[in-house]
């Protein structure tokens, strides 16, 4: 009997130091996140980051918690409610990080007696800090707990017509009413070395500017590839202008060189060079958490402000769009009947 297995990131189980100091612990702690030697990787993540890190961690996930809990979870799961209502197959969800595991979502598909699984990462692009941790943690509980499961991984969907579709209907809904100047496409930030590490090839992926361009197999398992893949076909379907749009990147950590430009500084830049009025897409992301709610939406919004900005809009993720649930329902059903995976 076949199932689906629908993964995202994860979250503490509520906004609190005590909750989320070890939620940062396993996702600090994974050596795809955090690609150093065990030894030093300790020494960093438990010697020095959370020492400070989780209280700041939970206040700024007080500023986003739902009633019903983090919103990360909660859409997730009203997307997985939504799949199943469209699906004859068993539909369970899990998550990378947290007490929501991948090995309970397993769990409950051997349950119903589920013995091949689709497993779908939910995020649209290759890293080794999203996608890749996700599969290689999932073939790990397979193997200790699930051996006789077989599991299909959907690819990653960044150019899927069916995906960039319905991104773009998203965004154009979420641009009504709003006079925008211009577009920052600001994807979720990796180290460098996370993108030549991912290189099969070991000598393509440069970083220069050009790579990205030049056809390659490297182009399969490169982030920075495939964002500004999805930032190109999104502006085609959209009919966007190269003037009206750029792309950056969140969320990095002091110390290596992360992928460039950095959203915190096309905040500042923007404004000087006559951007006032500006709109943000999270397109690394499928679901509003954290990284999106507080960093972009809020901060964001005050420090493109400071920098002189004068309006801003964050264009919510797919979150549980109907339309983006029937692209799902789609691919699962197609694989279900088929065997085949349409991305």
């Amino acid at each position: 009997m076949k199932g689906v297995l629908l993964v995202n990131l994860g979250s503490p189980d509520s906004p609190t130091a005590k909750d989320v100091k070890p939620y940062l612990d396993e996702f600090l702690m994974d050596e795809r996140v955090i690609d150093v030697p065990k030894i030093l990787r300790n020494i960093l993540v438990r010697g020095i980051i959370l020492q400070t890190r989780p209280k700041k961690s939970a206040e700024a996930y007080a500023k986003i918690w739902w009633d019903e809990g983090s919103p990360l979870i909660v859409i997730s799961q009203r997307f997985a409610d939504k799949v199943q209502k469209q699906t004859t197959m068993p539909v369970a969800l899990g998550m990378r990080y947290g007490s929501m595991t991948i090995k309970n979502g397993l769990q409950e598909l051997s349950d119903k007696g589920v013995d091949e699984v689709l497993l779908v990462p939910l995020y649209p692009h290759y890293a080794m800090s999203s996608y890749e941790t996700v599969v290689v943690k999932t073939m790990e509980e397979k193997e200790a707990f699930f051996p006789t499961m077989k599991i299909t991984t959907l690819p990653p969907f960044y150019k899927s017509p069916d995906y960039i579709k319905v991104l773009s209907d998203s965004i154009a809904e979420g641009l009504k009413d709003f006079d925008y100047d211009h577009i920052l496409f600001s994807y979720h930030g990796i180290p460098e070395r996370h993108v030549r590490k991912s290189d099969p090839t070991r000598f393509h992926c440069k970083i220069d500017g050009s790579c990205c361009s030049v056809n390659s197999v490297a182009h399969n398992t490169c982030y920075r590839h495939q964002v500004y893949e999805t930032t190109e076909l999104v502006k085609a379907e959209l009919g966007l202008t190269e003037e009206q749009t750029s792309t950056s990147f969140q969320s990095r950590l002091a110390g290596d060189p992360w992928l460039k430009p950095y959203t915190d500084y096309e905040f500042e830049r923007l404004p000087k060079e006559g951007k006032k009025k500006l709109a943000v897409v999270t397109a690394a992301f499928v679901a509003d958490c954290l990284e999106t709610l507080e960093e972009i939406a809020m901060e964001g919004k005050t420090q493109f402000e400071e920098g002189g900005g004068e309006q801003y809009k964050h264009i919510p993720c797919l979150n549980d769009n109907d339309a983006w649930v029937a692209v799902m329902a789609k691919w699962v059903n197609e694989w279900q009947a088929k065997n085949v995976l349409p991305v």
